[in-house]
């Protein structure tokens, strides 16, 4: 995988991200998005990386309706400026990310979708989908699988093989031009196809996104046990942020 050629800053057309955050967290037992990853929320991690990253202009939230408030506190505690509004989504990831992508504003040419759940995701990741997606009107990121893969059928019976170098393991964000998106998960929503992804959606459309290097780093926490490999990461790092006052 290559980079794409860069552009620069001024030539990049505005970008909204919409961070869906919605989910009801059921494996992991309680709402993983509020729980502290060492000294803050998920939320609030997931959101810095998109405050830092200079080619975004603004940030919608898609929670439930019930933390709508709770979400907008934490925007306000975590200094997120760039959030412009906390809003409710819907019963699936793929109408919360309608719902985002009507609420961005008209400027915007570009809109990166992430899932609320990838507080690790760091700004030059963000910045590198983002400058692909203005080339090629969609990228999304992506690492290649280390594990064999295998086809089983229904009665959990090995049936053949597939080349792993031919698989990849798509992250987000994912981005893409602005009316190609909005077309797509519209025309997704009314024919309430059962997709996972917003690229799936820009498939549906004929467009094929551009795949960009994603970052190992990048996990999303969905159990308990992706909370302790979280803190792990950030063991690692060293980075926990304590060089920002909240209060």
């Amino acid at each position: 995988m290559k980079y794409p050629c860069c552009r620069k800053k001024e030539e990049t057309p505005h970008c909204s991200a919409v961070i869906v955050a919605a989910g009801s967290s059921q494996r992991m037992g309680s709402d993983k998005l509020l729980h502290n990853l060492g000294i803050m929320p998920v939320l609030a991690r997931t959101l810095l990386a998109f405050q830092d990253c200079d080619l975004v202009d603004e940030i919608v939230v898609v929670t439930r309706m019930e933390k709508i408030m709770e979400v907008a506190g934490l925007c306000k505690k975590y200094r997120i400026e760039k959030a412009s509004k906390v809003i409710s989504g819907g019963a699936t990831r793929m109408e919360s990310a309608l719902a985002g992508v009507s609420e961005v504003k008209s400027r915007a040419k570009l809109i990166a979708i992430h899932d609320g759940a990838r507080p690790l995701v760091s700004a030059e990741l963000i910045e590198r989908t983002i400058r692909a997606a203005a080339q090629y009107k969609a990228a999304v990121p992506a690492v290649k699988s280390v594990d064999s893969l295998k086809l089983v059928d229904d009665k959990d019976t090995v049936t053949g093989s597939v080349d792993r170098e031919q698989v990849l393991r798509v992250q987000t964000p994912q981005v893409f031009e602005a009316d190609l998106i909005k077309g797509a998960l519209s025309y997704a929503a009314g024919k309430k196809l059962p997709l996972t992804d917003d690229c799936s959606a820009a498939e549906l459309m004929g467009i094929k996104a551009h795949v960009v290097p994603g970052e190992e780093d990048n996990i999303k926490l969905t159990t308990p046990r992706d909370m302790l490999f979280a803190a792990a990461i950030l063991k690692d790092r060293g980075e926990y942020l304590a060089d920002r006052a909240w209060v």
